[in-house]
């Protein structure tokens, strides 16, 4: 078997830490705030924190995605030593970096034909993408060849489910993805939006709820009825964030509460800049294992 590396882009949104220890190589996104560009890098080139204030104190923000020669550039080494990639990529739904990752794969395998590129599409995002590299880790750790890894992501991705609510509507107005109208008025009625993510990896808003306290109890009720086998699902569990921990840490809780045979505690990480950019402070999103996603 030929030894092979397992990446994904920098919008999993784990920790460096995370993936050190579990050996994942990422390549980062960008991202411009107030008309200055940095690496979408896990908060080393500005800390969670300061980008959340600074985005909320009115700062523009925009974000590229990885281009073609990027990703040569970071594939070939790997090539050098002789080993093949897998690589995942953030969901075709929310962006097109696959195009970018398919081009250099495609360059890359002419000049190094003895080597196998492989390339997924995630059809996720955030941390609840990180959850699939987790599970991807495990199974490159019991062994498994990249061929089969490949076959076992693209028929269990859609098993993954993320759940997304908000509580701060400035940024939906912002990007146009609610009408001014509608959110004054929403924010008027205290409505939080509950979101998830479709089978063609795009996020479709799904529930407005009435009050904070309403949706966190409507979205661990939402894993209770999809995650693998019910309240007795014993997988692992992802919170991502955007500068509302409180908010994060009180899912948590109430997951921990209602899900016994969870494979250890929730993991709560940083909704990162990228992702960020657009969702703004106030997001908190829930990912879990669970019946195949249809709509």
């Amino acid at each position: 078997m030929n030894p092979y590396i397992l990446s994904c882009c920098s919008t999993a949104d784990l920790t460096e830490e995370h993936f050190k220890k579990r050996d994942i190589s990422y390549i980062c996104f960008h991202f411009e705030l107030n008309g200055k560009t940095y690496p979408d890098d896990l908060g080393k080139s500005i800390p969670f924190e300061d980008f959340y204030r600074t985005m909320a104190e009115g700062a523009d923000t925009k974000t590229s995605q990885i281009n073609a020669d990027e990703f040569e550039r970071y594939f070939e080494p790997f090539l050098r030593e002789g080993k093949d990639i897998f690589h995942v990529c953030l969901s075709s739904g929310i962006s097109g970096v696959i195009n970018s990752a398919m081009l250099a794969k495609r360059e890359l395998e002419e000049r190094y034909p003895e080597r196998k590129i492989y390339v997924v599409d995630s059809l996720g995002a955030s941390s609840g993408y990180g959850l699939l590299m987790d599970k991807l880790a495990d199974l490159r750790d019991e062994g498994k060849p990249v061929g089969e890894l490949y076959d076992w992501a693209e028929a269990n991705k859609l098993k993954l489910h993320h759940w997304f609510f908000s509580t701060d509507l400035t940024f939906y107005i912002r990007g146009g993805r609610i009408s001014k109208t509608s959110g004054l008025i929403g924010s008027v009625l205290d409505i939080c939006p509950l979101l998830n993510m479709d089978n063609l990896g795009r996020l479709i808003p799904r529930f407005k709820i009435r009050t904070k306290k309403k949706v966190i109890r409507t979205i661990v009720d939402k894993m209770e009825a999809y995650a693998e086998d019910g309240p007795d699902y014993s997988g692992k569990c992802y919170i991502s964030h955007s500068a509302c921990k409180e908010d994060a840490e009180a899912v948590a809780k109430l997951v921990e509460e209602r899900f016994p045979k969870l494979n250890g505690k929730v993991e709560i990480y940083y909704i990162g800049t990228t992702i960020g950019s657009h969702t703004g402070p106030g997001t908190v999103a829930l990912f879990f294992w669970g019946s195949e996603r249809t709509e």
